[in-house]
This record gives structure tokens, sequence and C-alpha cells, in this order.
């Protein structure tokens, strides 16, 4: 079986093609709806999100020029939406991905993990919308800063602020952290 490129199975969407729309959404549902989940917290949100997401890559379709990178299409879609989702309102508090093994054989550092974990999601959910997006795209998604401006649609400038503004914020934050 021939595996098709981004840009085959968007163009075949463009022409009306579900079945190429819904080989996208299996190659990539995971990615949104992680991304999502880690912006949002919350499992069905995300969800929500992510199929919405589909929804506008599939209304966008018939415009989709094959020079534009999918994944970099998604990340702006996503990025839009969590961003206005968290202006209306607020995520709820998370520990982590959900049915995330545990990998650590001692109880007591997995503990120490878990607790770490739990006051970065709360300083991350402390920040204003758009320095917690640049920070997800950053450090969790690994985008570079350009990257990271054109999924948020600004100047590599603003993303370099938006940073600098969550760095002095989380620092502030979680000061009181040991090192180790």
């Amino acid at each position: 079986m021939k595996i098709l490129s981004d840009e085959q199975l968007m163009l075949a969407v463009g022409k009306g093609d579900l079945d190429a729309l819904g080989k996208i959404v299996l190659r990539y549902q995971n990615f949104v709806w992680g991304m999502a989940y880690r912006f949002l917290g919350d499992p069905a949100t995300a969800e929500d999100i992510a199929q919405e997401t589909f929804l506008r890559v599939l209304e966008a379709a018939a415009r989709y020029k094959p020079s534009a990178d999918l994944r970099a299409y998604l990340y702006r879609i996503i990025s839009r939406l969590c961003i206005d989702y968290a202006r209306k309102k607020r995520p709820i508090l998370i520990d982590g991905l959900p049915e995330r093994a545990d990998r650590s054989p001692d109880p007591a550092a997995a503990l120490i993990s878990q607790e770490r974990e739990t006051e970065v999601r709360h300083a991350l959910d402390l920040l204003p919308a758009r320095q917690r997006m640049a920070v997800i795209l950053k450090y969790y998604e690994g985008l570079s800063y350009a990257d990271i401006a054109r999924a948020m649609e600004i100047t590599v400038k603003a993303v370099e602020r938006l940073l600098s503004r969550a760095r002095k914020t989380l620092q502030s934050s979680l000061s009181h952290m040991k090192k180790i």
C-alpha cells in the first residue's frame, strides 16, 4: 500500500475525498490532542479542540497550497483554538498526560517528580494564554522561534518577548523549588 504525503492527502481532501481526511486524522490525531491537552489540561476539551481542528482542515482544504507544511498549519489552528478557549474559560490544573506510564523505579523519586510536574503545571496555568502557548510550543513541542511565530501569527521578536516574560514569571513562581 502506497503511503501518501500530507500534500497529496490535502489535495485529495480539497477535491472532496473524505477518506483522505480520515488518513490525515489518523496520522495527526495524537499530536493534535496531545498539544491541546498540554495547553488546556482537560481531556474532553482537548478532544473538542482536536475535532474542531480537523473540521477547519476540511474547510480550508480547497484553498490548500502544496507548498504549505501541514504540521505548521495544524500548530496555527490549535494555537488559535486553545488561546480562544483560554480567554473564555480558565483551564483546570492537571498533573500530567493521562495514561502515562511511570518509568521511575524509585517510588520516592516518582513522588518528587509528580509534585514538580504539578507545581510546574500550576505555574503554567497562571500565565496569560499567549505566553503559555509560546512556552508549550517551545519547550514541549520543541519548535524554533520562527516556527512559533508562524504558528501564533506574530513576529519572532514578539515570541522572544512572550518567552522572556513567561520565563521571568515562571522563575518567580517556582523559585521555592529546590534545584537538583
